[in-house]
């Protein structure tokens, strides 16, 4: 076990967790950790399965006594969000993830940690291995690829699982329990552009962004952090004409549900210009600083001389072409665009322009709209697809999933909430999340089932600045095993 994580309680909890970083699940590469997973099972003689898809199915059987308690069904997804530091080497399909412990959190070195979903998979999976915990039949499903598209999740099958209660692992703050989630849906426009060759005596630079919070589309979109695909795309729109700046080469952000922490361009200006740039570069910053110095202290952006030969572009992208791209990023919404009637200080719709990457005469935009409304989430991503539709790209919608409408009549909420008041001493709050959780795919094959989401407090997933509190953790391990030990019989 990791040296940092050996002292933690509860240490089999942990010691699940840990295994998770030394090998690699981002989406689509969780083979490795599940093959060790089922080791550990075929170790403890516990049942399991994969389903068609691929999601890992383990069964235990109840404690001896409990046998006519309801079945639960433990949940989380094992793939996390790979995300690092531009100065960061690692590589996520073979380096383990460094942890270390900073005033009573656990983080990552440079990169996410994946306690998204790994704290609430390892829950399960320490919950299925300890012999010591009262239970009635339980089974764990650890599903694949959510953070890529909760493929494993859309394909779940019927009458493969049996139990009658669904715990899901995967929200992020302690003392509340979620009996509903935001519904999204992914909107892909591609540009097809020409190029044509450098102009004469132009000289060319690398224009870096960098040193956002970025984070977690659904949890902190409303937290006002800056977009890097945006704010690179609006230096460029308000630069490029009176600069004669054309662009070679544009890359930000990476995956649909990370919001953009960095951005870079490649781009050339008459030599004449090149100091110009530089104030323009340099006044942008100082801009940039004045509007989110409070939320993003570490924000950059650069102008870097390309003196390379063999660096320098040969073509860039025709000025008309371009600037239709400029003129649809600028005008596409990112953030929140409404907020919840029903639910106070909640995010009701959103949009994340997550991101912007050229290749070659294509450039491609990719945007996950978000809303708790079903037909909100379908208005918000016409909405998007038309900006993009009028400035000549081909637009693709694409990947919807359903939200998670609220149960009032939830027995496991009253439940729950009972539990953890006995044992904290408060009451917990009752959410809403604006974040995608897969319980609204999952209850499809199984509409019988009272769910409920919780967990510990995980900030600033997607990020390298990923940390999950260690108090949190405890707490959100006694609550569960309580829970167990308190489901009623059928």
């Amino acid at each position: 076990m990791t040296s940092s994580l050996k002292t933690l309680q509860p240490s089999l909890l942990w010691d699940m967790f840990d295994m998770f970083t030394q090998h690699p699940r981002p989406s689509k590469h969780e083979e490795a950790v599940l093959v060790a997973i089922e080791g550990l099972c075929d170790q403890h003689q516990l049942q399991h399965q994969r389903d068609s898809i691929g999601n890992l199915i383990i069964r235990k059987p109840a404690t001896r006594g409990m046998e006519n308690r309801k079945g639960v069904v433990m949940q989380g997804h094992i793939d996390m969000v790979p995300q690092k530091n531009a100065n960061t080497e690692h590589d996520f399909l073979t380096d383990p993830i460094r942890t270390r412990i900073v005033d009573g959190w656990v983080h990552a070195t440079g990169t996410t940690l994946g306690a998204d979903n790994g704290i609430g998979v390892a829950a399960g999976l320490a919950i299925m291995l300890d012999p010591n915990i009262s239970h009635g039949p339980l089974e764990l499903l650890i599903t694949i690829d959510e953070e890529a598209g909760m493929t494993g999740a859309k394909h779940l099958q019927a009458n493969v699982l049996q139990g009658d209660i669904l715990l899901n692992l995967d929200t992020e703050d302690e003392g509340e329990l979620y009996v509903g989630c935001a519904g999204g849906v992914d909107i892909s426009a591609t540009f097809s552009l020409t190029r044509e060759a450098v102009p004469h005596d132009s000289v060319a630079f690398e224009l870096a962004l960098t040193g956002l919070r970025g984070g977690h589309s659904g949890l902190d979109i409303h937290l006002g952090r800056g977009n890097a695909n945006k704010l690179l795309n609006r230096f460029l729109l308000e630069h490029s004409a009176a600069l004669a700046l054309r662009i070679a080469q544009i890359a930000g952000g990476s995956l649909r549900n990370a919001i953009a922490r960095e951005c870079f361009a490649t781009v050339v200006v008459p030599q004449q210009h090149q100091q110009a740039l530089a104030q323009a570069v340099e006044q942008f910053a100082q801009t940039l600083q004045q509007e989110y110095g409070s939320v993003e202290s570490g924000l950059s952006f650069t102008a870097t001389p390309i003196t390379n030969s063999e660096a320098k572009p040969q073509t860039v992208f025709k000025a008309d072409d371009f600037c239709k791209v400029m003129q649809a990023v600028a005008a596409c919404v990112h953030g929140v665009t409404r907020m919840s009637a029903d639910f106070e200080n909640t995010v009701e719709s959103s949009n994340n322009l997550a991101l912007v990457q050229a290749n070659g005469e294509t450039l491609k935009v990719l945007c996950l709209a978000r809303s708790l409304s079903d037909s909100a989430r379908d208005d918000l991503g016409r909405s998007i697809a038309a900006t993009f539709e009028l400035a000549g790209a081909k637009v693709e919608i694409n990947g919807e999933y359903p939200g998670w409408k609220p149960n009032p009549d939830s027995h496991m909420l009253t439940l729950m909430s009972t539990v953890h008041e006995s044992l904290f001493g408060y009451v917990p709050k009752v959410k809403v999340i604006h974040a995608g959780l897969e319980c609204g795919l999952l209850g499809k094959p199984y509409p019988n089932w009272d769910m409920i989401s919780f967990g510990p407090n995980i900030r600033n997933a997607h990020s390298p600045d990923e940390k999950v509190e260690i108090k949190s953790v405890q707490a959100f391990w006694d609550l569960l095993v309580a829970t167990l030990t308190a489901i009623p019989a059928k």
